[in-house]
């Protein structure tokens, strides 16, 4: 049987705290995009279960909003990095929670090798009722008895348990269950866990019963005697000099705040640096999800959503006016770049090519679901009229929206996105056409808009004018891979 507090139990005890205030602090900038929980998917506004804003917004609302509208700026002091940097707040997130799995894999292999699970693992029902006539002690100011031949007390053992081998296992579950790419290959995963926003909500309350369970730990060292545990936990001998552990402690939390000070600091003051650094360790996992998951999704009629919300206002200029006026008779699709075959297609061209209909959930990158039928041509089938060159390995898609006038707040220029080829011609990703059984409308996107079925919403452009194929994108734009990736710091691969 290993020692109460081996050296691996308190290096691993150190990282596990400081990753998960990172994991809180980001966790909380994701949220604030789109502060409010649902047990539905389809989001109706008004009838959320919890609204952590003051903005209100209804479908019959008079004055046109889109979902951009429903984002929130927190204070840095609690969300990293903080005032609407939603792109940066999920490298942050997805960045540590790496680092938080692995860490966790490393400390139950050690448990398990070690012996050290005895200490952990419940091996009698008995242990429940114990538990409950240990909180029974605590609430009458007393401290109940330690399990014989254990360091810990029933209640404690049991709290241990349900935090290592419960919580956070359902965490990094619902985590998964939020992720397009793993909800279009595995459509039936969402459904344990009652859907994405039946997930979003159940990994909020997680992550509130992991705070809970910090504040009472805390609490329960300082009963049990500060110095000894201090000790303890820090030093791994409770009989260990004290002042040397509260030395060291305090140190170590310090170190951690001013850890916390600095990447704020740095991710506000250099965005870039902070979304290419993070990138690095981000960017493969997502790349790896779009890659190997295609869409298998089916929902039926009866699945759609009575209400589908917007991101984005729709062009603002007269020349889309006139053709929105006209139809779009005049619209033509221009596709060119590194392709045999240039083309100019009307609306009629793109419906001779070919039409698929899908019924499917549209994942918003803030947060919030809908579930519509989409119908159009598939990309594959224009990928294949226009030839593309062996060198080109993207799509870029350019809008016909100018977002320095229908979105401002520093943000300029029209808007573009791209997509890499096989994602092109993946089974789902379609020129949408029509949306639930007429054309499609204009706030969604009229007259084309993209469907990538496994990608998050900023990918899928609206209001489509050309497509090109190119070789890279390091010369598109900023050079980061689209409109959102340049100018609001997100990544390029859009899976999680």
């Amino acid at each position: 049987m290993p020692a109460f507090f081996p050296y691996w139990v308190v290096v691993l005890h150190f990282l596990n705290i400081f990753l998960m205030f990172l994991l809180f602090r980001s966790g909380l900038e994701v949220l604030s995009a789109f502060p409010k929980l649902y047990w539905h998917d389809d989001c109706p506004p008004g009838r959320e279960w919890l609204r952590l804003s003051k903005k209100m917004y209804g479908a019959d609302s008079r004055r046109p909003w889109t979902s951009l509208d429903e984002e929130e700026s927190w204070s840095p002091v609690v969300a990293l990095p903080g005032r609407k940097n939603l792109g940066l707040g999920r490298h942050w997130h997805f960045m540590t929670v790496q680092f938080w799995i692995l860490t966790g894999a490393v400390y139950v292999g050690l448990v398990v090798a070690t012996g050290y699970w005895h200490y952990l693992v419940p091996t009698r029902w008995g242990l429940v009722p114990d538990s409950i006539n240990s909180i029974g002690t605590y609430l009458r100011f007393e401290i109940p008895p330690k399990i014989p031949g254990q360091p810990f007390e029933p209640a404690q053992k049991l709290a241990y348990f349900v935090v290592i081998f419960l919580l956070a296992p359902f965490q990094i579950a619902t985590g998964a269950a939020m992720s397009p790419s793993l909800l279009a290959r595995l459509p039936w995963y969402g459904t344990l866990f009652g859907g994405k926003q039946g997930a979003r909500s159940l990994h909020f309350l997680g992550m509130c019963a992991f705070a809970s369970f910090i504040v009472v730990h805390v609490f329960l060292v300082v009963v049990h005697g500060l110095p000894e545990e201090l000790a303890a936990i820090v030093l791994g001998d409770a009989g260990a000099d004290r002042r040397l552990a509260l030395g060291v402690g305090l140190s170590g939390l310090l170190a951690i705040v001013v850890f916390h000070v600095v990447i704020t600091w740095f991710s506000l003051r250099y965005r870039r640096r902070t979304q290419r650094l993070l990138g690095r360790m981000v960017d493969p996992m997502e790349k790896v999800l779009s890659r190997t998951a295609s869409s298998h999704q089916a929902y039926r009629q009866q699945d759609i959503s009575p209400y589908h919300r917007v991101n984005g206002y729709p062009p603002p200029g007269q020349e889309y006016a006139a053709m929105a006026v006209d139809d779009f008779r005049d619209y033509r699709l221009m596709v060119g770049g590194l392709v045999g075959r240039p083309l100019s297609l009307s609306l009629q061209d793109l419906r001779a090519l070919g039409d698929q209909h899908q019924v499917t959930k549209h994942n918003c990158i803030q947060g919030w679901t809908a579930v519509a039928e989409w119908a159009g041509v598939p990309l594959a089938r224009l990928v294949a009229e226009a030839g593309p060159q062996e060198a080109a390995r993207y799509l870029v898609f350019y809008a016909l929206d100018d977002k320095g006038l229908t979105e401002g707040e520093g943000r300029y220029g029209f808007f573009y996105e791209t997509i890499p080829i096989h994602l092109a011609t993946a089974p789902q990703t379609i020129l949408a056409l029509d949306m639930n059984g007429a054309p499609l409308p204009i706030e969604h996107g009229a007259p084309v808009r993209l469907r990538v079925e496994t990608q998050l919403g900023f990918k899928m452009v609206k209001w489509i004018a050309a497509i090109e194929f190119v070789a890279g994108v390091e010369d598109i734009g900023m050079g980061m891979g689209g409109w959102r990736e340049d100018q609001q710091y997100y990544a390029r691969a859009a899976g999680i």
